[in-house]
């Protein structure tokens, strides 16, 4: 069975079905939902699977979505239509294992068996190991980079069904609709499609296997490479080296102002930061931390999610702020978080107290509810009546005494301490240790 037919088979269609529904994500284009998928196979597969069997096929164009970034500026998201993504996904399954086998075992992202935790301690075991001159590399707007010809020359090695390649090159080709206007795309595979993780890697995985020959100690998630060097000299080397190989061999551009050499104290790498430990007999050894930056970010979602004006109900409120600080928890469980945690809890009470005056709204019901939580009629009179602002109500003796951290917990929040003490112990992925540098 060749690949094409691989990838159109029904057991590998019900497989990207599933996991496509799963998704969810928005439409494309056409308008046309994941909810309104199997209706419109029922309708249409059978003419699709036969014009991508005779190469004539062609997807439509992606929707372009400007997300901001946490750090400023844009970042273009590709949304294929609902029916592209299934194809996408299809592909990717298959050709995955074909080039699994050939991946680094220091590539970490988008890749099955492995996460982020690895790299981050893969990193960690670098740096322990004296290899604390890093090179923190950055590749310039890498998905709007990604030269086709090159791209699909890799492909070539391993698919051999020109309709196969053709479709892919397609795919790369399709059209950008950005803000009404339709944009070609000589170069580059917006993120946001199933395959395009799986280019990436493939076209990545030849700056791998050069970090390799040479014998480097380097982690890679997607387009965020590190490589970590024994001195500062061979640093500078190694990274004038490796922008020419990127420049020249893959036609990508290395952004020089963001592109540095720094100690493992400046060094961050998927969230993570590395801070010396004072142990007796760990001299030159480093701990993982959250970086500021997270922790900022942290702090900017749980600011959105208990703004006094959002609509929600409270109950709503606290399952997102739960969701949320569960979710951050278990991604930075490697790091130690409960004091930062244990710092920023109040304020999020008293920001869920906020919401609580907010939602009282009259100086009548204020003073019920006062009544209702043991205050007395003419002390909760008082306070019902109160001009001071809503922030300095909620940050009061009347409020942090009747909306208690109990009844806050009736109500089904979780004390962001808590959240570190119920989540599950990690045990530390193995790590692959380093070859010994050349250089």
């Amino acid at each position: 069975m060749g690949l094409l037919d691989r990838i159109l088979s029904r057991s590998n269609l019900t497989r990207a079905y599933k996991q496509v529904v799963g998704n969810r994500g928005s439409s494309g284009v056409d308008g046309v939902e994941v909810t309104d998928l199997a209706d419109y196979l029922h309708e249409n597969w059978l003419r699709i699977k036969a014009e991508i069997e005779t190469g004539v096929y062609r997807p439509q164009a992606v929707l372009g979505v400007e997300i901001p970034k946490p750090n400023g500026g844009t970042r273009l998201l590709g949304i294929p239509t609902v029916i592209d993504r299934l194809i996408q996904q299809a592909i990717h399954q298959v050709l995955s294992p074909l080039w699994e086998e050939d991946f680094s075992a220091y590539s970490y992202g988008f890749r099955p068996g492995r996460n982020a935790h690895q790299a981050v301690l893969q990193a960690r075991a670098y740096i322990n190991e004296g290899n604390q001159d890093i090179i923190d590399l950055d590749l310039k707007s890498f998905f709007d980079e990604v030269h086709h010809d090159l791209l699909m020359s890799l492909l070539r090695q391993k698919v051999k069904d020109e309709r196969l390649l053709k479709l892919i090159r397609r795919y790369l080709q399709a059209g950008l609709l950005l803000g009404g206007a339709m944009t070609p795309r000589p170069k580059g595979t917006p993120q946001g499609g199933p395959l395009s993780p799986l280019l990436s890697n493939i076209l990545l995985n030849e700056l791998d296997q050069e970090l390799m020959s040479r014998g480097l100690c380097f982690v890679r998630y997607a387009d965020d490479c590190s490589i970590f060097l024994r001195s500062l000299r061979s640093a500078r080397r190694v990274k004038r080296s490796i922008t020419k190989f990127i420049e020249g061999r893959l036609r990508l551009k290395v952004n020089e102002e963001k592109t540095g050499i720094c100690r493992p104290v400046r060094f961050e790498l998927l969230g993570y930061g590395f801070v010396p430990t004072y142990r007796k007999g760990e001299k030159g050894k480093y701990n993982l931390r959250v970086s500021p930056k997270s922790f900022r970010r942290l702090k900017l979602k749980i600011k959105a999610l208990t703004r006094k004006t959002s609509s929600m109900s409270f109950a709503e409120r606290i399952n997102r702020l739960n969701a949320l600080v569960r979710g951050w928890t278990h991604y930075f469980k490697l790091a130690s978080t409960w004091r930062k945690l244990k710092e920023l809890d109040p304020w999020v009470r008293s920001r869920l107290r906020y919401c609580i005056w907010k939602q009282w709204k009259k100086p009548d019901r204020r003073r019920k509810n006062f009544i209702r939580l043991g205050i007395p009629p003419d002390q909760a009179y008082a306070w019902s009546r109160s001009r001071m602002g809503g922030w300095a109500i909620a940050c009061s003796p009347i409020m942090k005494t009747t909306v208690t951290v109990e009844r806050l917990q009736k109500r089904s929040y979780i004390s962001l301490p808590t959240t570190i003490l119920n989540s599950s112990m990690v045990s530390e992925p193995p790590y692959t240790r380093s070859v010994r540098t050349v250089v």
